[in-house]
């Protein structure tokens, strides 16, 4: 499997000598009609990061749901075991678990609650914004997936319903965690991922020792994540 990644050094905020000397790091993850170079390209998160000290990863995962598909790359082993050891070794990147966060738009949500979910002991927290949380219910309905593509990426619903795929599934196994992570979720009304991200977030609500930090943005109507 070939793919690229972007790291963001914050090169005028020294680490702190509290880290040992290496930068906290957030993964940022991309959604599914994008890649590697869509946050710098379309914010100021450059800026932001170097402001707060942290270092940003940036992994292309082409239309892959951050999965080792059915049919395709082995793009979440490469995400979560891969990926945080290349980067560890080639710069100065924390690796501890208080340092280490994760965010995604729309496919990348996705893919940053499921790293936290399913690697509780390595995120201390996870940001989604417009995700696309309920893969069940994208896979079975209206999906922006093109023909057959869902099947390449899951398998079947059935083989997706439950599995380490399933974000509903996850949130509660990782409330049994030691260390639940933190979780921040927003999405626009008007998004049609919204009733998705509304049925998720009563699912992680519901997982009484999860600490959600979730926030849905009812005043951003349409002007978050209304892409895929």
């Amino acid at each position: 499997m070939s793919t690229e990644v972007g790291v963001v050094l914050p090169l005028n905020a020294p680490p702190s000598a509290g880290r040992d000397g290496k930068y906290p790091v957030l993964y940022l993850l991309h959604g599914l009609g994008g890649d590697h170079t869509e946050w710098t390209r379309s914010s100021a998160i450059e800026r932001y990061a170097e402001s707060r000290g942290l270092a940003l990863v940036l992994p292309r995962a082409d239309r892959s749901y951050y999965t080792d598909m059915k049919q395709g790359g082995a793009y979440f082993t490469y995400l979560s075991e891969e990926l945080p050891g290349i980067v560890q070794r080639a710069f100065a990147i924390s690796g501890r678990r208080e340092d280490t966060f994760a965010a995604g738009i729309s496919m990348g949500g996705y893919g940053a609650f499921k790293l936290a979910l399913r690697h509780p002991e390595r995120y201390a927290a996870a940001a989604s914004l417009s995700g696309g949380l309920d893969i069940v219910r994208r896979v079975t309905g209206p999906n922006g997936f093109q023909p057959g593509e869902a099947g390449r990426i899951f398998g079947s619903a059935d083989e997706l319903r439950d599995s380490g795929e399933d974000l509903f599934a996850l949130a509660v196994k990782a409330a049994a965690a030691e260390a639940p992570p933190r979780l921040y979720q927003c999405c626009g009304t008007e998004d049609f991922l919204y009733d998705a991200n509304r049925a998720f977030l009563d699912q992680a609500m519901s997982a009484a020792s999860i600490s959600p930090m979730t926030k849905v943005w009812e005043a951003m109507i349409g002007t978050i994540g209304t892409g895929n």
